[in-house]
């Protein structure tokens, strides 16, 4: 087997992982692809919206878009770069190969920043909860909504040292714009939409009804932080539980990496027929390397629990 039928091996291989891998992950690809569309392009419109009748001198942080920098781009590129080429030495010692493997590592950006978003909105909303919690006491205690807000601003800051804290940016805006006339209610849903997290919806969405209507506003937020509250400590909980478990899903999935670098490293020439081109070592080599990458998106898949 020569070079060049290697690299067909390695290309058809691929493409049959990719396309075992999207039948797994999803069934109703195109449909969940086209909903999603939409709802990308509604938000954006609102978000464009929001930005442009703010007063702010900078844009808004827009949390559902995460704007990677060129120094994390080029350290994704690199890190995945390098992980590859070790993968592609190990299994077929050839720097040719391993290169062309590296190739992969183009991909790493847009993986990489949606880990970053997700990683934001985490973050986010564990702050949220803590401002929520100050709005209902500052409520509880007989405070206007307004004066809530600004006592929130300083509970925050009190906890928050740094004064680029995402929660701590966000809530100084909506003071800021409820000082220059604005509603409390549009500049709290304004955040509530830029966030992309559910839970802050869902409170702008209670805090804007109960306010318009009338309703008693303090027991309806009181209520909506403990759930809150519970939600989050509930996802917690699970990571918690399920972290664990990835954490072994993963030491499996590398556990052939290992095996063969340790007979690569101490008994090489039990091994060295898998390396030469012209037999079928390269084949199977191919077939191991297939066979791991499936077994670590399986088991990512399944560790995978919505929120």
């Amino acid at each position: 087997m020569d070079l060049f039928q290697v690299f067909g091996l390695v290309i058809i291989v691929l493409a049959v992982f990719g396309i075992v891998y999207k039948r797994i992950t999803n069934t109703d690809l195109k449909k969940k692809k086209k909903h999603l569309k939409r709802e990308e392009e509604r938000r954006r419109r609102s978000i464009a919206a929001i930005n442009s009748r703010s007063s702010s001198d900078n844009q808004l942080i827009d949390y559902g878009d995460y704007k990677m920098s060129f120094g994390e781009i080029i350290s994704a590129v690199i890190v995945v770069f390098l992980i590859i080429m070790l993968v592609g030495e190990l299994f077929y010692d050839n720097l040719i190969i391993s290169l062309f493997l590296g190739l992969i590592a183009l991909f790493a950006p847009r993986i990489r920043k949606k880990q970053l978003k997700e990683k934001r909105k985490n973050i986010l909303s564990l702050q949220f909860k803590e401002a929520a919690a100050s709005l209902s006491s500052s409520l509880a205690a007989g405070q206007s909504i307004e004066n809530a807000f600004r006592d929130a601003l300083k509970d925050l800051k009190l906890l928050y040292p740094n004064e680029e804290t995402y929660i701590i940016k966000e809530f100084s805006i909506i003071n800021r714009r409820v000082e220059n006339g604005e509603s409390i209610e549009r500049a709290f849903d304004d955040f509530a939409k830029r966030s992309d997290v559910e839970d802050i919806k869902n409170f702008s969405d209670v805090f804007i009804t109960c306010k318009r209507s009338g309703g008693n506003l303090v027991d309806v937020i009181k209520r909506t932080v403990d759930i809150i509250n519970e939600k989050i400590e509930i996802q917690q909980d699970i990571k918690v539980l399920v972290s664990q478990k990835k954490f072994e899903s993963r030491i499996i999935a590398v556990m052939p990496l290992g095996m063969i670098a340790f007979l690569k490293y101490t008994s090489g020439d039990f091994v060295r027929p898998l390396y030469e081109f012209g037999t079928p070592g390269p084949i199977v080599m191919t077939v191991v390397l297939g066979c791991t990458i499936l077994s670590m998106v399986i088991s990512q898949k399944l560790m995978k629990i919505e929120m």
